[in-house]
């Protein structure tokens, strides 16, 4: 049994590296419906509850410092490699799909939580402006709403599974209806339109050892910058000393992102290494207590995915948008960088960057969005007696 910090950290480290290796290296199917992010959550979650490791002072000051610190850092990196100049030369047309996929998002789960609310459990709202944060724009966005309006560790796993096993069918769905888009287009009224030729969209770039450090030590640097600046700004129920630093924090990096600092490679790599960590030692925090939301929660999902795609059908049809650009829009925001581009290369190569820079689009919105929501959602929760 584990009561030291460094076998822990050294358990978490390995847990964070050991799902996405396997991905890369073997390609399992069984990523395809459950991604290594959420292995490694249930993973460690299984670890903890099995007692490896034993909750003692030191584990659990490390915990907290690491949530603390590596949070703005993840998502200071993360917006690096954001260009919200190439996302606002994609058109107005597309932008306006975008957002309107976004709204239906929304709105779907307004609804959902007004028909469910009453058989949800108290933080019911809590769970689903998380799930509206990574349906905006990725796990990132996820936690630091997670962290930002107090959602219990317990409920973490029901929110994950539902996102996963939604997004899974979506994505099944959206490139198995490719072959639909013709019928679909001439039902909506859609015209053909010429997209605007983007430069493709670089990959992540391997950073060497100097760059890593580099790269880390400013994270650090702008984290810690971002805490200090946080004390000194108004807080209440949603923006606390937390919602400051990690909102600070992104902004840092869409500033940094226009400088040449951000031609040096790494950002992105480092910044999926730290999700992976913060995502296990959040893991290790949790107890299965709140997994019996789960089925319940699934179904919250599935309601609103549904709505989802009413909304949006309806809104192709009075503004004539043709289903490649609708299917897009909306998997760029709930699948995310790892997918929307694939469904974009289906219907054309010209439409991938445009598909790369809307899900960079949802990566920055994601965190505002979800503290939105959970201000909207706090207002419409019963009143507890």
């Amino acid at each position: 049994m584990i009561q030291t910090v460094w076998p822990y950290m050294a358990v978490m480290l390995i847990a964070a590296g050991l799902f996405p290796s396997l991905e890369r290296r073997f390609r399992w199917r069984v990523f395809e419906v459950l991604p290594p992010i959420v292995w490694t959550y249930l993973f460690v979650t299984a670890l903890a509850v099995a007692g490896v490791w034993t909750a003692t002072a030191d584990i659990q000051a490390t915990q907290r410092t690491i949530t603390t610190h590596l949070l703005p850092s993840l998502l200071f990196l993360l917006m690096v490699t954001c260009d919200l100049r190439a996302i606002l030369r994609v058109g107005p047309r597309v932008l306006l799909v975008f957002l309107i996929a976004m709204a239906s998002i929304l709105l779907a789960i307004i609804l959902v939580y007004l028909a469910f609310r009453s058989v949800l459990p108290a933080d019911g709202w809590k769970m689903l402006a998380a799930l509206s944060a990574t349906w905006t724009g990725g796990s990132a966005n996820l936690v630091a709403v997670k962290q930002s309006i107090g959602l219990a560790d317990s409920a973490l796993p029901s929110v994950l599974l539902a996102d996963a096993l939604c997004y899974s069918v979506w994505v099944a769905v959206l490139f198995s209806s490719t072959a639909f888009a013709p019928k679909f287009d001439r039902w909506s009224g859609a015209a053909t339109v010429a997209y605007p030729q983007l430069e493709p969209v670089s990959g992540a770039s391997k950073p060497d050892g100097a760059g890593v450090l580099l790269w880390l030590g400013i994270a650090l640097v702008i984290e810690i910058l971002a805490g200090f600046i946080a004390r000194d700004l108004p807080t209440g129920s949603f923006f606390t000393t937390t919602s400051w630093t990690v909102l600070l924090a992104t902004i840092a990096g869409l500033i940094v992102a226009r400088t040449p600092l951000a031609r040096i490679p790494g950002p992105a790599p480092i910044a999926s290494a730290l999700l992976a960590v913060l995502v296990a030692v959040l893991a290790s925090q949790s107890n299965f207590d709140g997994i019996a939301t789960a089925p319940l929660f699934i179904l919250c999902g599935a309601a609103t995915l549904l709505v989802h795609i009413a909304l949006l059908a309806l809104a192709a049809r009075t503004f004539k948008f043709e289903m490649s650009l609708c299917g897009i829009a909306s998997l760029a925001q709930i699948g995310g960088v790892a997918s929307a581009p694939i469904l974009a290369a289906t219907y054309s190569t010209v439409l991938v960057p445009i598909a790369v820079l809307l899900a960079m689009l949802g990566l920055i919105l994601g965190t505002g969005v979800g503290l939105f929501m959970a201000g909207v959602l706090s207002a419409l929760a019963p009143a507890v007696g």
